[in-house]
């Protein structure tokens, strides 16, 4: 079981949050061919898993799936998921062989209280770009984008534009998209458009399935 976090320590996390956020370089990304991944971690008791799925781009052909389990170390606590997570996903990522060019995390990159949720995380300590692609907004206020795949309409939060609400497909619900590291918005919307059948983009939609079916199988 973990430790209580006291504090004094809590806000130590909150000041790196905020250090590392002005580390984001938001850039285009105009990869055509490559790999993407994408990644999902989920909770048992005291256990916590990951898997990590890899797609050939842009045919999303399913190359490998990395799978990690061990225990949870640190507290939920809102606003530093990332900190909960980031060391199995690290641990996972470190098997994947594939030269991934761009990770899709379901979490938020940006679009977070201190600009720096999962996706940003992950893209800092890895050194490869992201994107959080989140099922629903954790701040911000928008208006709702046009109901037809394609459409979004920007996030914004502090009178800053940190994502986009975008519609991955006609008559569904939209997603909430943000830049996670070495990307720009643009680049995030359209990669996310290209790498989605369903509402939630494959690689972590497949990334999800995976995940729960590894935790379910474990007794």
């Amino acid at each position: 079981m973990y430790a209580t976090i006291s504090r004094e320590v809590i806000n130590k996390y909150i000041d790196l949050q905020r250090r590392l956020a002005k580390q984001i370089k938001i850039i285009p990304l105009e990869i055509k061919n490559g790999y993407v991944a994408g990644i999902d971690v989920s909770y048992k008791d005291h256990d916590i898993f990951c898997s990590v799925v890899v797609l050939s781009y842009p045919r999303l052909e399913l190359i490998n799936v990395y799978y990690k389990r061990d225990k949870v170390e640190f507290p939920y606590i809102p606003g530093l998921l990332s900190f909960r997570e980031i060391p199995i996903v690290v641990k996972t990522f470190k098997e994947v062989r594939e030269d991934i060019f761009l990770i899709f995390c379901d979490g938020q990159g940006i679009a977070h209280p201190r600009g720096f949720g999962l996706a940003s995380h992950i893209g800092t300590v890895l050194g490869i770009s992201t994107i959080g692609c989140a099922k629903s907004k954790l701040i911000g206020e928008y208006t709702e984008p046009p109901n037809k795949k394609g459409s979004h309409t920007p996030l914004v939060y502090q009178n800053k534009v940190v994502g986009a609400v975008l519609r991955t497909k006609n008559n569904t619900n939209p997603v909430f998209v943000s830049v996670g590291n070495y990307i720009d918005l643009k680049s995030a919307i359209n990669y996310t458009i290209s790498c989605s059948i369903y509402r939630i983009p494959e690689p972590t939609r497949l990334a999800h399935k995976y995940v729960t079916r590894f935790r379910d199988n474990i007794s």
